[in-house]
């Protein structure tokens, strides 16, 4: 038998044999692994959320003067209720009666009036905390470096940022609320202490019984909650997956597989659903057997003195009266105490995204300072060697010492897996090298804002990304004021025009995943387009033109080489076309560069190069 034992989700048994041997592996965090969660344990804890509610201090002290007033009227309705009895109604004083009557009436609508503007006030206060919560959330994502994201799946971030409406509900209803039942709690308790000690030690023990009962189940509660979002990242990746991957499932006719898949995943989250539903089945009826059994002892309690005469019916009323109003005090409070678990397991996987460093944590922004110096410098990489994270990742680049010289086109050529996309991602400073270093100019490219480097840069990735939106907006990424004169550029050079001329809209078509559907080479003079309208100093394309016929690309590239002049570019492809007329060409293999020079001089010396040219266009003669 397999046993995982975890700290958060507790015992799992994963595989069952009739072994009775086996392996037992212990695994402990190191002592600069808990050095490092110091500082992170610092920023845990509820202090990190009630940062939000600060700015409406304003707001907040109305709320607690309006639940206040609110406990004041409700404190006046047991007294009330006896003195409606016991002289109204004992006595035949209608006087009293009609008075008393026309006091509740009053008091029950300026309370009805204290709710409603209760009510706004919270929805002012949720809608705002809501915003800032996810819009800090977001902020704080769009800083992370490119790496997190290759290791998190959409279904996990998403379920995370779903976290942030129990905090919100936390935050604002559950807290505010539960202020409001202790506040009644405590008062109706003394007026309890006033009418008789021993139905208010009988309150208190049972409703502390009642609360503790709850709070048995507690780490159960955190481990299923742990595994109810693990499952709910898997359903949400697994639908992304089949959504996204549609015309494969048509293609291969998996589609019975694929939902099998899927509804596998909805029988495990069902069962987890079962085991949330019996915990909290466990959880309400301990509570409510403690809450009936002190309701049934005060009530034999009052009746008891009542009988004996040591306590009028007006008494005995107000008692029930009191012990109704705070039952539901108490089940909002037990109700807060769940919550307030939730949110702290919510709080915590935030915190994971939160206490990430960032991408801009520590750089110097020399860039910013030097400006004019960075505009057209060599690019230095020396001995740059990198791998992925992970044990025994093998080294994808190994020993690379280049230079991409300023005002000059370079191409980068080899096989797949050789290593060229990575080392692009190494120059727009998405990871750090193993070991090297790559320089602009003399300035090392890690002590300088990535940001404000790849503001200099325009890149064509192979992934480029279309977003739902304009063609303009597509094209002018920068959300700043659209300069005319260098989109009009942008499209002559990308040969767009004529496109754009049979979208329904034109320029103000919407494109992308909801949009007027791209084919390949569309999408691709878009992505270029993006890069020349941006007309950076710096060009990094990388298999740019793929997807484009022979006509369209020789006549943009003719276009480019234009534009590329005076600009330092560096150019990822496999087409001869594209390539041949670099003024330096690097030949990628197994992460090393195995020749460099141009075209001429490579076919010469039929190396590697000659074979990449060979196998394209067949020259071996």
């Amino acid at each position: 038998m397999t046993i995982i034992r975890q700290p958060i989700l507790g015992q799992d048994t994963w595989i069952s044999t009739v072994d009775e041997k086996g392996t037992s592996l212990l695994l402990e965090p190191t002592p600069e692994f808990l050095k490092k969660n110091e500082v992170k344990e610092k920023n845990k804890g509820y202090t990190f959320l009630f940062r939000y509610l600060k700015p409406y201090k304003k707001y907040i002290v109305q709320l607690l003067i309006g639940m206040f007033i609110t406990s004041l009227i409700s404190l006046t309705f047991p007294f009330l209720t006896q003195v409606l009895i016991d002289i109204g109604v004992t006595d035949k004083n209608l006087s009293i009666l009609y008075l008393i009557l026309l006091s509740q009436l009053f008091l029950f609508t300026g309370n009805t009036i204290i709710e409603i503007i209760r009510s706004w006030l919270l929805l002012h206060i949720n809608a705002r905390v809501t915003l800032n919560i996810i819009s800090d959330f977001l902020i704080k994502l769009l800083k992370l470096p490119i790496k997190y994201f290759d290791t998190k799946a959409i279904g996990d971030i998403s379920q995370r940022i779903s976290d942030h409406h129990r905090i919100e509900n936390f935050l604002t209803n559950s807290t505010l609320s539960t202020l409001f039942s202790i506040i009644n709690i405590v008062i109706f308790s003394l007026v309890l202490s006033f009418y008789n000690i021993k139905i208010l030690f009988v309150f208190i023990v049972f409703s502390i019984l009642a609360i503790t009962w709850i709070f048995l189940f507690q780490k159960k509660r955190k481990q299923l909650d742990y595994k109810r979002f693990a499952r709910n990242k898997e359903n949400q990746d697994k639908l992304f997956e089949m959504i996204t991957g549609m015309q494969e499932i048509k293609l291969y006719g998996s589609e019975t597989s694929k939902r099998w898949e899927w509804e596998q995943l909805q029988v495990k989250y069902f069962k987890l659903n079962i085991k949330s539903l019996a915990l909290e089945q466990y959880q309400q009826s301990g509570f409510i057997f403690f809450s009936h059994l002190k309701n049934i002892i005060i009530s034999y309690i009052a009746a008891t003195e009542a009988i004996k005469g040591n306590m009028t019916i007006g008494v005995l009323l107000s008692i029930s009266y009191i012990i109704g109003q705070t039952n539901s005090p108490l089940e909002q409070l037990v109700s807060f105490i769940k919550s307030a678990q939730d949110a702290h397991l919510s709080m915590d996987r935030l915190q994971e995204i939160h206490n990430k460093t960032d991408e801009e944590n520590n750089k110097t922004n020399k860039f910013q300072q030097q400006i004019t110096n960075i505009l057209h410098q060599d690019i230095k990489l020396q001995d740059l060697s990198f791998q992925y994270e992970g044990p025994n990742s093998p080294f994808v680049l190994k020993d690379i010492n280049l230079t991409i010289p300023k005002g000059k086109i370079t191409a980068i050529v080899g096989t797949s897996g050789s290593g060229k996309t990575t080392l692009l991602k190494l120059l727009l400073n998405f990871y750090q090298p193993v070991k090297g270093n790559i320089l602009i100019g003399n300035d090392n490219l890690q002590s300088l804002s990535p940001k404000f480097w790849r503001k200099q840069c325009g890149i064509v990735m192979q992934e480029g990304f279309i977003f739902y939106d304009t063609i303009t907006k597509n094209i002018a990424l920068d959300g700043k004021e659209l300069d005319y004169n260098a989109m009009e550029n942008a499209i002559r050079i990308t040969n767009l025009q004529e496109f754009i001329n049979e979208l329904p809209l034109g320029y103000t078509t919407k494109i992308g995943s909801s949009g007027v559907i791209l084919s390949g080479g569309q999408k691709q003079r878009i992505l270029i387009a993006r890069s020349v309208y941006k007309n950076p100093n710096y060009l990094f394309f990388d298999e740019a033109t793929s997807n484009l016929d022979a006509n369209n690309e020789r006549q943009i590239m003719d276009n480019l080489n234009d534009f590329f002049k005076g600009k330092t570019v560096l150019i990822i492809a496999h087409r001869l076309s594209t390539v041949k007329n670099a003024d330096q060409i690097i030949v990628l293999e197994k992460g090393k560069i195995v020749e460099v020079g141009n075209h001429e001089k490579l076919v010469r010396i039929k190396g590697k190069y000659f074979e990449l040219v060979k196998n394209q266009l067949e020259l071996g003669n």
